[in-house]
């Protein structure tokens, strides 16, 4: 089994105001999940089965890519 490298960070989309900003990645399993740091909150995004990653946090939807392949 061999082991990938991501970046450890990536965009994050508010779908609320369409603002995207930079967030740190604490865990990511491509096709599943995606786990950020936006400011001090940890938001939880789940692969959505087609190409991106869905979560809900603080009243707000959030989307992103994921991280990019180092």
């Amino acid at each position: 089994m061999t082991r990938e490298d991501f970046n450890e960070q990536c965009q994050v989309t508010c779908t609320d105001n369409d603002r995207t900003v930079s967030a740190n990645v604490m865990f990511y399993t491509p096709k599943q999940s995606l786990t950020v740091i936006l400011g001090e909150s940890k938001v939880v995004l789940r692969w959505n089965g087609s190409r991106v990653y869905v979560g809900n946090a603080l009243g707000m939807e959030f989307t992103s890519p994921g991280p990019d392949r180092k």
